[in-house]
């Protein structure tokens, strides 16, 4: 047999490290593009929606493989599926968490770096109430319909049963747009009301204002425009919520009398009240205006003498 000359040699094994030079960097690209580019989750046909989703969603710029992290044997396990299941949709989640809460927060924490402008959740009273306190996974509120990160506008209602709105116009309100980031509680505060029962002067406040609750969704303006607009006097002598009196989420989103009195215990035994309120059942807006509340002379001598003669307000309590 004959040798193998050296020149020989020399050429097998370039042409051997090119081999493995040209194999390497080839599987190198390969996993470059499985691991970065995104494009590869659709050489499944499946993801096709979900990649269409994530193309036009607030995390478009971002790598799937930021969020999701599988394990070598589940990364086997979807080949396995793919190749002999051939499935024709993406299978049920049955409760799984697909991205689980460590990995949003890298990015939605005031200590990340690689994503300053990323909304932070650690300021915000809603996240203090629903993730920090409640343990609740993020993506049962951001991403149950898959890739979109913004909530429907009634999501509340998947876990808080029973609470729609009521009221003429509040019906199809979405969630945020009363219940507010800027109060620990969560409820509106007077301002929040405002934004549709208010001037233009309120609504140009809350857009300027960096705040959760106007960021989404704000109510249509035509709707706005249609909501009575009331006057709330600054030395009014009620000062507090507007949900104290009125309750959405209840069937009589109106206060009556019964609702007063519940705070105003003594007032039918006071001065006339017995004959107002006791003998003639007179409801009590109908000497209170609502939200200015004080009968002052200029507001008797426009509604009391509408059953007798005027009668000045500081006479009614002796």
């Amino acid at each position: 047999m004959a040798s193998i000359s050296g020149k020989m040699k020399t050429t097998l094994v370039i042409a051997v490290i090119a081999f493995i030079a040209i194999g390497g960097f080839g599987a190198w690209k390969f996993w470059d593009f499985k691991e970065n580019n995104p494009k590869f989750c659709i050489a499944c046909h499946l993801m096709t929606p979900a990649y269409n989703a994530w193309a036009t969603s607030e995390h478009a710029g971002i790598n799937c493989h930021n969020c999701h992290h599988l394990s070598l044997m589940d990364q086997n396990k979807l080949l396995i599926s793919f190749v002999f299941k051939n499935p024709k949709t993406v299978p049920p989640r049955h409760g799984e968490v697909i991205v689980p809460w460590k990995l949003c927060v890298n990015c939605h924490y005031d200590t990340n770096k690689e994503y300053p402008n990323a909304p932070k959740i650690n300021n915000s009273p809603f996240h203090s109430r629903h993730f920090f306190a409640s343990k609740i996974e993020c993506t049962k509120c951001h991403g149950y319909i898959i890739h979109r990160f913004t909530p429907e506008p009634r999501f509340c209602v998947r876990c808080h049963q029973g609470k729609e709105v009521h009221g003429t116009g509040m019906e199809g309100l979405a969630c945020l747009n009363c219940h507010t980031d800027r109060t620990l509680n969560l409820k509106p505060d007077r301002l929040k009301c405002l934004y549709c029962h208010g001037g233009d002067n309120v609504r140009k406040q809350l857009k300027e204002e960096d705040v959760l609750d106007v960021t989404h969704y704000q109510p249509d303006p035509g709707l706005v425009k249609k909501a009575v607009k009331i006057k709330v006097a600054e030395d009014s002598p009620m000062q507090f919520y507007c949900y104290e009196c009125h309750k959405p989420h209840q069937k009589n989103i109106m206060p009556t009398s019964a609702d007063c009195l519940r705070c105003h215990k003594n007032v039918p035994n006071t001065g006339k009240h017995p004959i107002h309120v006791g003998m003639m059942k007179m409801q009590c807006t109908q000497c209170h205006e609502p939200h200015l509340w004080r009968v002052t002379p200029q507001v008797a001598k426009k509604k009391c003498v509408t059953c007798h003669e005027y009668r000045a307000p500081s006479k009614f309590l002796e």
